[in-house]
């Protein structure tokens, strides 16, 4: 799976395990990024895994998408093309382990 993690070492580096938290979208104001099939893997949605970003209508962000697995484009969260997504959410189980390193 390509990934992409957080610009300036955001994604906090550790052993965690998914967490209860999972949905199929979410929108950030805050941040002005929204997200498909996102799971929890740390601080009960803060960090996740998740789509590539969307605008404020759902629409993904393709500047950021094309940067997929080429360099770290999150805030902290880990992004994954939409299939990739759609797989986490579907099959990564709760208290899965998860290492970043």
């Amino acid at each position: 799976m390509y990934a992409s993690t957080g610009v300036d070492n955001r994604t906090p580096r550790g052993t965690y395990y998914i967490q209860a938290e999972r949905g199929y979208y979410f929108y950030s104001a805050k941040q002005a990024e929204g997200a498909y099939y996102y799971v929890s893997w740390l601080y009960h949605g803060v960090y996740l895994f998740h789509s590539v970003p969307t605008d404020s209508q759902g629409n993904y962000i393709q500047s950021v998408a094309e940067d997929l697995g080429k360099r770290p484009t999150s805030h902290g969260c880990i992004h994954l093309s939409v299939a990739d997504a759609k797989w986490f959410y579907q099959n990564i189980q709760y208290k899965t382990k998860v290492v970043i390193d």
